[in-house]
């Protein structure tokens, strides 16, 4: 990996000190994500609440540009070219000049009739599960956002995870609850709070720390 995208965990302890306690758990997130991407896999987030607005962050951040242009390359530009109209060159240059290089990322909050169909006619706190099992490959990786380490629904989205062969990653309070005890992720950053909205507070900078690794990596100079 380039020493840049690893450099953004050192910003952000140096801007909040008290996650250096996280630093090693940040850097082996984004080690699992910059391999699922080399793999052609795919970012898989869940949470509740709060947890589920952070869910939408992320994927906004890595779905574009955040902190980085990333301009497509000559391979995209010449299978626009083999699927538009010869006739019709400003799709082409108009697709080049706008559409940005995406970091392949699904928020499961956000698919509203899976979820409502799955909580009404199944289990609701299965309804993440279903979802992992509809979506997940063994390439992919799960981020479930939980302050208390104990939402039952994202737990059980974990296991389902497990099961295919997910990587799974958990962003938590400081006692990690039943992320850390039952073993549910391979991954449990633990913010080093115990009230919620202080633990949210953590979250932010530490998953967009997540994402300018991963572009850095990605669209980064070489």
């Amino acid at each position: 990996m380039k020493d840049s995208a690893y450099a953004a965990v050192d910003t952000l302890i140096a801007r909040y000190p008290a996650l250096e306690v996280c630093g090693t758990d940040i850097r082996a997130a984004i080690e699992a994500l910059v391999t699922s991407y080399r793999a052609d896999g795919k970012l898989i987030v869940c949470g509740n609440g709060g947890s589920a607005s952070d869910a939408e962050h992320i994927v906004g951040e890595l779905m574009k540009g955040f902190l980085l242009p990333r301009h497509l390359g000559e391979d995209m530009l010449e299978k626009l070219h083999a699927a538009c109209d010869a006739s019709d060159p400003m799709t082409v240059d108009y697709f080049m000049q706008n559409l940005q290089g995406a970091l392949p990322a699904i928020s499961l909050p956000s698919q509203l009739a899976i979820s409502t169909a799955f909580s009404n006619d199944q289990a609701p706190d299965l309804t993440f599960a279903q979802q992992v099992l509809g979506l997940g490959k063994p390439a992919d990786v799960l981020l479930g956002i939980t302050t208390s380490g104990n939402s039952a629904n994202v737990l059980y989205a974990f296991r389902m995870a497990k099961a295919l062969g997910l990587t799974t990653i958990a962003l938590t309070g400081a006692s990690g609850g039943k992320c850390v005890t039952g073993g549910y992720a391979d991954i449990v950053i633990k913010a080093p709070d115990d009230e919620t909205y202080k633990i949210q507070e953590y979250h932010l900078p530490i998953y967009h720390t997540l994402c300018i690794a991963v572009e850095e990596e990605f669209f980064g100079a070489e």
